[in-house]
């Protein structure tokens, strides 16, 4: 099949598509070849290279987070960050988070009634955290009373049951 003539000084279409997928590295041409050098160690810093395109800060500080392992670290930070969001706006007034040991997040509540009714709201509270943040790695949830003052120890401790209806 013969070529097609140039037209008015326009270029044939066949020859048109071979220098485009030449530009775009697809079709190696004979001359590219003999150009080409061996890449060295230093060709890495080397304007125009694969890779070299910049990057956003959201996505260099998502690779480093990544990188140093601290994305379940940060996504239990976001989980008691969000407490309120997570649990609601009135649960959150009457209750925080004080710890994570071992996939188990603890929770505080103002009153021994609101722990209880938070045991009864474990499973609705435990599948928006894991929908919200699967990398905290929470598994489980346990909810207490307030901090009471202990008469089990101390310079003056009885041995016996002590007071029982003090703080009920």
């Amino acid at each position: 099949m013969p070529e097609p003539e140039p037209v008015d000084g326009v270029e044939s279409v066949p020859e048109t598509i071979a220098t485009y997928l030449r530009l775009r590295g697809l079709e190696p041409s004979a001359r590219t070849h003999r150009k080409r050098r061996r890449r060295g160690p230093d060709d890495e810093n080397a304007p125009f290279t694969p890779g070299r395109d910049p990057k956003g800060v959201a996505d260099v500080l998502a690779d480093l987070t990544r990188d140093a392992g601290w994305d379940s670290q940060l996504a239990r930070e976001d989980v008691v960050r969000t407490w309120a969001e997570v649990a609601g706006e009135t649960t959150a007034l009457h209750t925080h988070p004080v710890a994570f040991t071992g996939g188990t997040l603890t929770v505080q509540a103002d009153s021994t009634a609101w722990a209880k009714q938070l045991q009864l709201m474990r499973s609705e509270i435990l599948s928006q955290i894991v929908r919200r943040y699967p990398a905290a790695g929470v598994d489980g949830i346990r909810f207490i009373g307030p901090d009471v003052p202990s008469w089990k120890w101390g310079p003056r401790t009885t041995p016996g049951r002590g007071p029982r209806d003090t703080y009920g």
